[in-house]
């Protein structure tokens, strides 16, 4: 058994055993010792659907009221008019075939991956090695929209993509620690209410089942929840 360190001993006595409001439960993780990096804070629920039903993936993305303090590295494959713009909005680098070639070179340094619906076609090949990086433009998370402009600024500035995992489990970054327990509250309440709404209709029994908070290195938080349809 691997021996824990001092901060991890000292988080461990203060763990708590029940599940907590949110305001408790963000109030709880400030409590934690600390790095000293501004940690992630991180939201993961575990969801009853049945991921080997391609009805009920559940894929996205959302922009969070008080953002999650953090810029994302975002690339947009567009056509040479819109580029500029796109490079204005945020874009680390904008194009068409000119930068589906340097992705096959083995460019990978970005976060998103923008690309309006013409360009699809022109960058399908991609899918072998952007798909399993979760990278490849799709429009299930707004990532392929004739707004290139638009997408682009709103990933830049920080845009939440989710997707359920194999074992049906949704993983997201909220805020940062120095946020105000407020900010993180009202992020967590917008993340929650757009995930309650994604709910496929041919989900059975509860929904949402676990939901729990953490810091970049810190334990996880259960927070007390009840469907509005209980």
């Amino acid at each position: 058994m691997a021996k824990l360190s001092k901060r991890a001993r000292s988080n461990e006595a203060i763990l708590p055993t029940v599940a907590m409001d949110p305001s408790q439960a963000f109030s709880h993780l400030k409590k934690f010792k600390a790095p000293r990096f501004d940690q992630a804070v991180e939201v993961a629920m575990h969801l009853g659907v049945d991921v080997k039903q391609a009805d009920q993936m559940i894929r996205g993305s959302v922009s969070l009221p008080k953002g999650i303090g953090k810029a994302k590295r975002v690339i947009a494959f567009c056509a040479s008019d819109v580029a500029p713009k796109a490079m204005e909005a945020g874009a680390i680098k904008a194009g068409g075939e000119d930068l589906m070639a340097e992705v096959e070179g083995g460019f990978f340094d970005f976060d998103v991956a923008i690309a309006s619906p013409d360009m699809m076609r022109v960058i399908s090949k991609l899918g072998r090695v952007l798909g399993p990086k979760g990278l490849m433009p799709s429009p299930k998370n707004g990532t392929v929209t004739p707004n290139v402009v638009d997408a682009v600024a709103e990933f830049a500035a920080g845009k939440v993509e989710y997707r359920t995992d194999k074992g049906g489990n949704i993983h997201a970054v909220i805020g940062k620690m120095s946020f105000p327990e407020a900010d993180l509250e009202e992020n967590f309440a917008h993340f929650l209410a757009t995930i309650e709404k994604a709910r496929p209709s041919s989900a059975k029994g509860d929904y949402i089942k676990k939901i729990t908070v953490s810091g970049t290195m810190t334990p996880g938080v259960q927070i007390r929840y009840q469907s509005a349809n209980a």
